[in-house]
C-alpha cells in the first residue's frame, strides 16, 4: 500500500500576497523559483516521505520543504539527511528550522548569496506572512552566481553589460572599431581647434609675458592626470554598484587638496627659477583651480554617460580630456590676465 505524506493546502497568489510575475522587476528571486518540489509536514515520518518520492518527477529534490497545515514554511530537509535517517524519525526532528528565506521581489544576486551564507543548496521563497511559494533549486542559484560574476567582471573592464558585449567590442572587425571610436575622437579634434583659438585670444599677453607659455603644457597635464585618477575610480565604482553620490564629496575634496599641495610645491620653485612673484602666484592659483575642476568633470562625465547607456570605456576619456583641457586653458589665462602685469 502506498503511503503519502499529509496533504497541505494550496496557496493561491491572491491569498498568499505573491506579487504577479509580470509586475516584478527583472533579475529577482521570482524568476527562478519553482513550486514543483516535494512538500511534507513536520510530523511526517522519514519512511513515508521517502516512499512518496518513488515514481514522481520534480523540478528539484535537493530539499524537502516542510510546511505546517496552513502552508507556512517551518523548515527544510536536505535529501542526504532524508536518506541517512532511520525510518521512524519525523521530519521535524531533522529539518533545518531556520532555513534561508527571501521574498519574491528580492534581487537575484542577494537571494543567491543568502543561500550560500547559510550553506544551503536551495533557497525558499515565501510571502510576507511566511507562506511557502517555491524553491530556488541549486542549478538556478549556480546560474545566478555565474551570471552576476560574468556581468561584474565585464563591467569592471569598462563595459556596461555582460561578457558577450565585452567580447564583441574586443574582437569586432576594424570598420566597426572605427565606427565606435572615431565619433568620440572627432570631439577631441574639435576640442584641439577650440584650444588653439583660446590660445590665440591671449596672443598679446603671451607676446608680452612669454614666460606664461612655458607653463601651459604643465597645467594641462597635471589637470588631466588628476581627472584621469578620479575618472578611473568613478568608473570602477559604477561597475560594482557604488553610486556617484557616495564618492562625489570625498573625491571633490581630494581634488582640491591635491591641487593645493601641487600649487604649494610649484610656487617656491617658480619664484626661485624665474624670480617673478606675480607669475608664481598666478600659476599656483591656476593649478589649484584646474585640478579642482578636473575632479568634478571626471566624476560627472562617467555618470552622465552611464545614464544615457553609453560605454564609458569609449567615451569618457576623449570627452573628459577635451573638457578639462579647455577649462584648464580658460582658467589659466584668466588668472594670469588678472594677476600678471
Amino acid at each position: 500500500m502506498n503511503v503519502e505524506p499529509s496533504p497541505l493546502p494550496e496557496i493561491s497568489a491572491e491569498s498568499s500576497g505573491l506579487i504577479p510575475l509580470h509586475e516584478l522587476e527583472f533579475e529577482t528571486a521570482a524568476e527562478h523559483h519553482t513550486r514543483h518540489v516535494p512538500v511534507a509536514a513536520p510530523h511526517d515520518r522519514v519512511s513515508v516521505v521517502r516512499e512518496s518520492l518513488r515514481g514522481q518527477r520534480y523540478d528539484s529534490v535537493s530539499e524537502i520543504v516542510v510546511c505546517d497545515a496552513s502552508g507556512l514554511l517551518v523548515g527544510l530537509v536536505n535529501i542526504e539527511d532524508l536518506l541517512a535517517t532511520p525510518d521512524e524519525t519525523s521530519l521535524g526532528e531533522i529539518m533545518d528550522a531556520s532555513p534561508p528565506m527571501v521574498m519574491p521581489g528580492v534581487d537575484q544576486e542577494i537571494a543567491a548569496w543568502q543561500a550560500i551564507r547559510h550553506r544551503e543548496t536551495s533557497l525558499a521563497v515565501v510571502d510576507a506572512q511566511g507562506h511557502f511559494l517555491g524553491i530556488i533549486p541549486p542549478n538556478r542559484i549556480f546560474e545566478v552566481l555565474l551570471w552576476e560574476h560574468d556581468e561584474d567582471t565585464a563591467r569592471l573592464g569598462g563595459f556596461l553589460k555582460g561578457s558577450s558585449e565585452a567580447n564583441t567590442a574586443s574582437t569586432e572587425p576594424v570598420l566597426q572599431r572605427l565606427w565606435h571610436r572615431l565619433p568620440w575622437l572627432f570631439v577631441g579634434l574639435a576640442g584641439a581647434i577650440l584650444s588653439a583659438d583660446l590660445v590665440a585670444l591671449f596672443e598679446a599677453q603671451l607676446s608680452t609675458h612669454l614666460i606664461l607659455a612655458f607653463f601651459v603644457p604643465g597645467i594641462i597635464y597635471l589637470a588631466d592626470a588628476v581627472g584621469t585618477q578620479t575618472e578611473t575610480l568613478v568608473i570602477r565604482g559604477l561597475s560594482v554598484g557604488i553610486s556617484i553620490e557616495r564618492v562625489f564629496r570625498r573625491e571633490l575634496v581630494t581634488g582640491v587638496l591635491i591641487g593645493a599641495v601641487l600649487a604649494a610645491l610649484l610656487f617656491p620653485m617658480v619664484l626661485w627659477r624665474w624670480e617673478r612673484t606675480d607669475v608664481a602666484i598666478a600659476i599656483s592659483l591656476a593649478l589649484l583651480a584646474a585640478c579642482s575642476i578636473a575632479s568634478s568633470v571626471a566624476m560627472i562625465l562617467p555618470w552622465t554617460l552611464r545614464f544615457f547607456r553609453q560605454d564609458p570605456a569609449f567615451a569618457a576619456g576623449p570627452l573628459a580630456t577635451v573638457i578639462q583641457d579647455l577649462l584648464s586653458l580658460i582658467i589659466y589665462f584668466l588668472v594670469c590676465l588678472t594677476i600678471v602685469r
